[in-house]
C-alpha cells in the first residue's frame, strides 16, 4: 500500500471511529488528563496567541488552549476526518468558544500559510500519519519565528499493554500482519533515536522528550471491549470484521491476557505517553 492509498483507509478508519470519540468525550479528557497537561506546560500557550491543534479528533487539547489564549486569540482545532471536525464544530458550539475554528486539515499538507501561528499541538497523531517527516515540516512550516510545538506518540508495548495486548492477539490469530519498523502505527513512533531524527530534519532544535504515564481504564471486560471496537481506529477495524464466531474466540483470548489488571472487576491498565516539545 502506497502512502496515498494508506491515507484514504485510515481517513476512512478515523471517519468510522468519530461516533465512537463522540459517545466516549468525556472519558478520553479525563484518562488523558496527565498528557494534555504536560503537553500545554511545554507548549505554554499565552493569552492572544495563535495556536493549531493537529489530528485534534472532537477537540479536547484544543479547547484546554481556548481558555489559555483567551478571547484575544485563537485556536484552529483540524483533523483530516470530517467528521472528527464535525464534531469538535458541535462541542465548541455548545462550550461557548468563540476563539476556536474547527478545520478539516491534512497534517501533511497543510492549507494555512508560512509563519501563521505561535504553537502547534498534536495529541496522538503524528506516529499515524502515513509521512510524519512531511507533518513535522509542515508544522515547521506554518510557525512563527520562536513558536513551540508539543506533541504525544505512545512509547514501547511494554509499557502500553492496552494496546500491546490485542495487536498481539490479532496478530498470533492472523487477523493482522505483524508490524513493520517504519509503519504508521499506535506505537510507530517508540524509539526515541527515531522521533528526536524526525525533529531535529524538520528544522527543530534540542527536542525534550519526557515520559508521561497514565491508566486505560474500564468498567469491565466488556467495557474494555467495546472501548477497542469503537474507538481503537485499526484494531477496531479489525475486530469489527470478524464474524461471530471469531470474535468471541478472539474477544475470551483478549479478555484472558488483560485479567491481570482486573481488580473486583474493573480494569486498570498502565500506559505510557512520550511527550515532545521543541521550538
Amino acid at each position: 500500500m502506497d502512502e496515498r492509498e494508506f491515507k484514504q483507509v485510515s481517513r476512512a478508519v478515523w471517519e468510522a471511529m468519530a461516533p465512537g470519540w463522540v459517545a466516549r468525550h468525556a472519558y478520553f479528557e479525563e484518562i488523558a488528563r496527565p498528557v494534555t497537561v504536560r503537553m500545554l506546560e511545554r507548549l505554554d500557550p499565552s493569552p492572544g496567541e495563535e495556536i493549531l491543534d493537529l489530528a485534534a479528533g472532537t477537540g479536547i487539547v484544543g479547547f484546554a488552549a481556548a481558555a489559555m489564549v483567551g478571547p484575544e486569540g485563537k485556536v484552529i482545532v483540524s483533523d483530516f476526518a470530517e467528521a472528527m471536525v464535525a464534531a469538535a464544530t458541535r462541542r465548541a458550539g455548545e462550550l461557548r468558544l468563540d476563539n476556536v475554528e474547527c478545520r478539516v486539515l491534512d497534517a501533511e499538507a497543510l492549507d494555512l500559510p508560512d509563519g501563521c501561528v505561535d504553537g502547534v499541538a498534536c495529541r496522538w497523531g503524528y506516529m499515524l500519519m502515513a509521512d510524519p517527516g512531511a507533518a513535522l515540516r509542515e508544522t515547521r512550516r506554518v510557525l512563527r519565528e520562536g513558536g513551540r510545538v508539543a506533541c504525544a506518540v505512545f512509547s514501547g508495548p511494554e509499557r502500553n499493554p492496552w494496546a500491546a495486548l490485542p495487536a498481539r492477539i490479532l496478530v498470533e490469530c492472523g487477523h493482522m500482519p505483524p508490524p513493520k519498523p517504519g509503519d504508521p502505527g499506535i506505537l510507530a513512533l517508540a524509539d526515541r533515536d527515531r522521533l528526536r531524527g524526525l525533529f531535529t530534519t524538520a528544522g527543530f532544535g534540542g527536542p525534550v522528550i519526557e515520559e508521561v504515564d497514565f491508566v486505560v481504564r474500564a468498567d469491565d471486560v466488556d467495557d474494555y471491549w467495546n472501548l477497542l471496537s469503537h474507538a481503537a481506529g485499526a484494531i477496531a477495524m479489525v475486530l469489527n470484521r470478524l464474524d461471530a464466531d471469531e470474535r468471541d474466540r478472539v474477544r475470551t483470548r483478549i479478555a484472558g491476557a488483560i485479567g491481570r489488571f482486573s481488580r473486583d472487576g474493573r480494569i486498570a491498565i498502565p500506559a505510557q505517553s512520550l511527550v515532545v516539545s521543541a521550538s
